[in-house]
């Protein structure tokens, strides 16, 4: 089924964000630069890219998400949602194109990227718009700390597994005190990974709703909920550390981590930023699932 274009679509600056172990890909950001000098767009590159071209100069993420037109991600699902939380008030498009292994959401592989580039130009794609989170972390009722995530949040011991106690309010409302190994915090988009590894529910990324998943919870049952994500989770931690080498910990994205204290506070909602990643005719959820999950075999 063909995709009408958007109207009021024009991409005149491309940014391209790369994974650090890119090295071995260099002929094909060449090959990506190329095309794009050809179609007369500005270019901004990153750190990574900029080193592999040999340029003397970069432009930061943040900066580049503000002032591009369409980022180019060029790595696995981690480049992606390392660049998500870079994401300012401005809504660039997303392009990921998958230079790893999973790849649930960069879409793209790199000659199919290409080969679509007249199509993303004219605006003949379709839009995939996630939520981010906002996680804030308060220590004796001051801001600690906050960041995005697209994925998901996850309170545990590190890799040591000891029950802790935390203590959830749903807009002020008390829910439950898990005690258990941890809590996972995701978005539809999250539901896929680690949430899902935990006994998580899939989400469909339409579905307007966070998930939380109680790790290896003490009660049986105790089970994941789907809570809609016009709430705010207030997440109050119960317990000290029992090791001093092993703290209790606030994990982002698999990516960013934060010890905590008890008495601490996570309050977490739906960030007002959100992340659009094109997609192309053709693409389907449900195949995506099929393919990436293994369920033909």
């Amino acid at each position: 089924m063909a995709i009408k274009p958007i109207p009021g679509v024009k991409i005149k600056k491309v940014g391209i964000i790369a994974k650090h172990k890119l090295d071995q890909r260099v002929n094909y950001l060449n090959e990506l630069v190329k095309e794009l000098e050809k179609s007369g767009k500005e270019i901004f590159f990153d750190e990574v890219c900029a080193r592999l071209l040999g340029l003397k100069s970069s432009m930061e993420r943040t900066t580049m998400m503000r002032k591009a037109d369409l980022v180019v991600v060029l790595g696995g699902d981690g480049t992606l949602l390392k660049s998500a939380r870079f994401m300012g008030r401005k809504k660039p498009f997303i392009a990921g194109v998958n230079m790893g292994h999973l790849g649930f959401l960069t879409a793209f592989t790199p000659q199919k990227f290409i080969k679509n580039l007249p199509q993303v130009f004219a605006g003949k794609f379709s839009l995939d718009e996630r939520f981010l989170l906002r996680v804030t972390v308060y220590r004796n009722g001051k801001k600690k700390f906050t960041t995005l995530a697209i994925n998901e949040a996850v309170i545990n011991q590190g890799g040591f597994a000891r029950l802790i106690n935390l203590h959830v309010e749903v807009n002020q409302r008390e829910l439950a005190t898990y005690r258990a190994d941890g809590l996972i915090i995701s978005t539809p988009t999250g539901s896929t990974g680690h949430a899902l590894s935990a006994g998580g529910p899939i989400v469909h990324p339409k579905i307007l709703g966070m998930v939380m998943t109680p790790i290896c919870p003490i009660k049986l049952s105790v089970r994941p909920i789907i809570i809609p994500n016009d709430r705010q989770l207030t997440i109050k931690l119960e317990t000290e550390w029992r090791a001093e080498k092993k703290p209790i910990v606030l994990t982002i994205d698999g990516q960013i981590t934060r010890n905590l204290k008890r008495g601490d506070v996570i309050k977490i909602r739906k960030s007002s930023r959100s992340f659009n990643m094109i997609r192309m005719a053709g693409h389907n959820y449900y195949r995506m699932l099929r393919q990436k999950l293994l369920w033909t075999e």
